[in-house]
């Protein structure tokens, strides 16, 4: 007796070939979340930027932001991410030439970025509202990939340093601002666009940079302006290709400031070596290194001794730019998150639509709403540092800021990636990038102790910083009966100067608190200031995500939040 045929050529075989072929349907998935403007499809974002400057031509983001969000972009930004940067310390003749090499995606968001103006245009282009305007195309820009954000923000950061140095500054300053990118690996001499990076760190000393060992000898005249040699080790140089650095070193007179090129003028090779490229859990697509200085040259910016106040300007932007990061990876995060859970049902219903998963969904946006605002806060009072209330709010509101929003993103961003399940901890997912991404600003730049010890530095040398924040968060008061209170027990507080320092993190929470609610109930949706106040200005505000109060607007707030894509 022949056996039956299960493969082909009888009449029971279509039936089994169909059982066969209904092993893999997918259904029940979302779509990518790609070829969307993360401009249009972000109304918290377009409200900011309305309140913060009302002039912006919102046209110029709206294309940014379809350029941002188009797949092709995304698509950058995780290639760079597979492909590591190499080091290469010698060319295959034996000459020293301390070469990174970077994928080509790299080299396509670095150029985008710069030719875009997000290293140049509020010093190229002053004028009302011009740091709101890049503060919003870098929020979307590092929403696409954060890690060669570094060198943009290093060189838009550096220009307030190299103008103390006029002479300087004739020679590097049109190149700086330059809206093109040349990544060769050749002098400066032959580019007509460079970029900057900065050297401080040192392995003794870390954010004690004036424990610095790196000496500076003068090869003639001494001072402002002149060349001296650098011998010594840096510990944590990002970027390593810049084409120059702004380098804290010991001279006779104290730590000072230098620029320090990676070539001297004749073409040579200047003796500044990479020992190594760090091997960092995120960032992976910038390069950071550990480098020695044999006798580099430089020259000095500002005067002998006064190396930190003279590169203190590069670093305030470059905490700044911390913060628009850090609000940028919240809203990348909610943006995954929100769109994964209105495509996904379980249990019998859209993910969206069940009330647990909705106060989760609605916490994590009211955290980036609160960041985005803060952030843009800062960046109008740097468009307006002319003015004295301005100029006071943005030297405390930075470091209270810096501290706050980037200490809050690691555990928004893990929440993020428990929505959207198993599926978030995948590769071919952006969570895990923004998850491994979001401890970085809080760190770099300054940790969180840093930042909470510069805020009682600015309040100790200038007690009208501290009188400049009450007062612009004060004008919320009247608006919302717990807001009144916890700003008034804030102020009490304040009042109370013992033990300063080991309160210090306390204060500076609430500091950052009471700023965001402000802003939210004097601007923000109605829905978001209520649900903010309720859970952050009451004793629940340190719990998990998700303990929004009974009687929020959940719905409406996840329905700002959500991209409409698909």
């Amino acid at each position: 007796m022949n056996a039956p045929n299960t493969v082909s050529g009888n009449a029971g075989s279509d039936q089994n070939d169909r059982y066969l072929a209904t092993t893999h349907e997918v259904v029940n998935q979302p779509p990518a979340l790609e070829n969307y403007n993360l401009y249009e499809q972000d109304i918290a974002l377009q409200e900011a930027v309305r309140r913060e400057n009302p002039e912006t031509a919102e046209n110029d983001l709206g294309a940014f932001g379809a350029l941002a969000g188009s797949a092709a972009m995304i698509d950058l930004g995780f290639r760079a991410n597979q492909n590591k940067p190499d080091f290469n310390t010698h060319d295959r003749f034996g000459h020293r030439i301390d070469e990174v090499d970077f994928h080509p995606s790299y080299h396509e968001l670095m150029r985008i970025a710069l030719e875009n103006g997000l290293h140049s245009s509020p010093w190229s282009s002053p004028g009302k509202g011009a740091h709101v305007t890049r503060a919003a195309k870098y929020y979307m820009h590092s929403q696409v990939e954060a890690a060669h954000c570094c060198p943009v923000t290093m060189t838009f950061a550096a220009i307030p340093s190299i103008r103390k140095q006029p002479e300087l500054a004739s020679l590097w300053e049109s190149r700086v601002l330059a809206n093109s990118y040349d990544p060769r690996n050749v002098p400066d001499n032959e580019k007509t666009s460079v970029t900057i990076g900065m050297a401080m760190t040192e392995k003794q000393g870390g954010s004690d940079v004036r424990t610095n060992s790196t000496l500076a000898h003068a090869i003639g005249s001494k001072g402002p302006g002149q060349a001296y040699e650098l011998v010594g080790h840096k510990w944590f140089v990002s970027a390593p290709m810049g084409d120059a650095f702004l380098v804290l070193a010991q001279a006779p007179g104290g730590l000072s400031c230098f620029l320090m090129p990676r070539w001297r003028p004749d073409g040579s090779k200047n003796p500044w070596q990479i020992q190594r490229l760090k091997n960092k859990m995120g960032n992976v697509a910038n390069a950071s290194s550990e480098v020695e200085l044999r006798g580099a040259l430089a020259w000095m910016i500002g005067e002998e001794g006064r190396g930190v106040p003279t590169i203190i300007e590069m670093v305030a932007m470059t905490r700044f730019d911390c913060m628009i990061g850090s609000s940028a990876g919240m809203r990348q995060a909610v943006a995954q998150a929100t769109h994964h859970c209105r495509h996904r049902s379980a249990f019998g219903s859209r993910l969206s639509d069940q009330p647990l998963m909705q106060n989760v969904l609605a916490d994590l946006a009211l955290e980036n709403e609160a960041a985005l605002a803060y952030t843009l806060r800062v960046a109008r009072a740097l468009d307006n540092q002319d003015q004295e209330h301005e100029r006071l709010l943005a030297r405390l509101a930075t470091p209270v800021g810096k501290y706050w929003i980037c200490k809050r993103t690691p555990n928004h961003a893990y929440e993020a990636m428990e929505c959207i399940g198993g599926s978030g901890v995948m590769e071919d997912c952006i969570m895990p990038r923004l998850f491994r991404e979001s401890p970085i600003n809080a760190i770099w730049e300054g940790s969180g102790n840093v930042q909470c010890l510069d805020t009682l530095r600015a309040i100790e040398k200038q007690p009208e910083t501290l009188d400049a924040f009450f007062r612009e968060a004060a004008e919320a008061k009247g608006s919302d009966r717990r807001f009144d209170q916890f700003l008034g027990q804030l102020q009490n507080d304040f009042a109370d100067t013992d033990n300063l320092q080991y309160r210090a993190r306390n204060l500076v929470d609430r500091l950052a608190l009471a700023m965001q609610a402000s802003l939210l109930l004097r601007n923000g949706n109605k829905a978001v200031a209520d649900a903010f106040c309720a859970s952050r200005l009451q004793s629940n505000g340190g719990m998990n995500y998700g303990n929004l109060p009974a009687g929020t607007d959940a719905a409406a707030i996840i329905k700002r939040a959500t991209p409409v894509v698909g």
